[in-house]
């Protein structure tokens, strides 16, 4: 059977021919993988450069590659973060005739670490809350998207930094299904095999030393449970108002904007006494600020990175002559320019200029709005210090001599074993 890559979207996927698809994958040589941290799987997964890409292989049946190909499509699809598929290779063989294994090939998350990469510098409690809150709404997603994960645990997830907190993506599709919408026996099922394996995974660090002594397994492994319940029903409850205060209703909603999440649907009903209103979201849609800020600018970011940079972005357009909220007329009694101009007069005076400051080969794998985000955080420590606005150019010397080289680089490879 002679050797055939299924990519439908790849960019390159010429570029995937010069891999050894004809050697095992645990026997690859050093010169063609990158050695990036990686974390425990049942297959063999290693990373290798494809091109100006870096790739994740992982060795697996051919019914489960190309299954859980279409299920990271269609992840992707319904905008939920996962690793983005790029191709599925069959008809591997060895130089004498013996069939491979086919490969599935997604491509490396940039910025991104596995749970375990994470803990080998102890980890305090707070972060470990940090990443079950990233984890929670990761499966909230899901479930909304009517995803039933089958095997969620922090094994399964990649996390990168996002404005202070983590974004979870999704690695693992292969116990997965998708269906229009999950039963609650369904969901449950998710969430007691997310306490468990969370459990089981901070037990194996503690026993090796890499567990903060305060955490404890189990109880943090419950504390998924407990985050997920309160997203879920914050996010699908019923609410129930007095007539006269449907200001309340806006309130809800912008309550579920506070947390990233938009409503594209709602149904409101008036009991028939007229004395009340029941309001339920019926559809809730994830990254409102992202979108936000996408509109505005064109800028695709986490959605922690977008709320930061959004509440930079309103206080300097707060300061712009032109700006006219909501339609005003600017102080001059002149039309104000529209949100996007100025959004994108941000981009160019402010957002780019700051970046552009850090040299690259400096930036510890941060993407530009992290990036941003680290300079506003430290731009506020430093005017708060000196009961002044510092300016960028002070922020970006102190930060490149006194906080980034402290920064981990997620992308740096391993050492080399001995």
């Amino acid at each position: 059977m002679p050797l055939q890559i299924t990519a439908t979207d790849a960019d390159h996927p010429s570029a995937l021919l010069d891999l050894c698809w004809n050697v095992p994958l645990e026997q690859w040589p050093d010169e063609t993988l990158v050695a990036l941290p990686r974390g425990i799987s049942r297959h063999v997964v290693r990373f290798a450069r494809a091109g100006d890409e870096v790739v994740a292989i992982k060795e697996v049946s051919q019914w489960a590659a190309e299954r859980e190909y279409g299920l990271l499509r269609d992840l992707d699809r319904l905008a939920i973060p996962a690793v983005d598929p790029m191709a599925v290779v069959t008809g591997r063989e060895a130089p004498d005739g013996t069939p491979l294994e086919p490969a599935l090939i997604t491509r490396h998350l940039g910025g991104s670490l596995p749970y375990r990469a994470m803990f080998e510098t102890t980890m305090r409690p707070g972060t470990v809350n940090r990443l079950l809150d990233a984890l929670a709404v990761l499966l909230v997603r899901l479930h909304l998207a009517g995803f039933a994960w089958g095997d969620c645990s922090l094994s399964n997830t990649l996390f990168r930094r996002d404005a202070g907190a983590y974004a979870a993506y999704l690695v693992d599709a292969e116990t997965g299904q998708l269906q229009p919408e999950l039963s609650r026996g369904q969901r449950e099922y998710d969430i007691e095999l997310a306490r468990v394996n969370i459990a089981g995974e901070l037990m194996d660090l503690e026993a090796g030393g890499s567990l903060h002594p305060s955490v404890d397994p189990v109880t943090f492994g419950e504390a998924i449970a407990a985050r997920y319940g309160d997203l879920w029903h914050e996010l699908t409850r019923e609410s129930v108002y007095p007539a006269s205060k449907r200001q309340y209703i806006d309130r809800r909603i912008r309550r579920l904007n506070d947390l990233g999440f938009d409503v594209a649907e709602m149904q409101i009903e008036r009991s028939p006494e007229g004395d009340t209103v029941t309001f339920l979201p019926k559809v809730v849609d994830a990254g409102h600020h992202q979108r936000q800020l996408l509109r505005l600018t064109g800028m695709d970011t986490e959605e922690n990175q977008a709320r930061s940079l959004l509440n930079d972005l309103e206080s300097w357009m707060a300061t712009q002559d032109d700006y006219a909220p909501s339609g005003k007329l600017t102080a001059d009694g002149l039309p104000g320019a529209r949100p996007e101009v100025l959004a994108h007069r941000w981009v160019r005076q402010v957002f780019r200029p700051a970046v552009r400051a850090v040299p690259v080969d400096q930036r510890r794998g941060m993407d530009a709005a992290q990036l941003y985000h680290e300079l506003l955080e430290h731009r506020w420590y430093l005017s708060e210090q000196a009961q002044h606005d510092v300016g960028w150019d002070a922020t970006v010397a102190s930060y490149l001599t006194d906080i980034l080289p402290h920064v981990p680089d997620p992308t740096a490879p391993l050492p080399a074993e001995e």
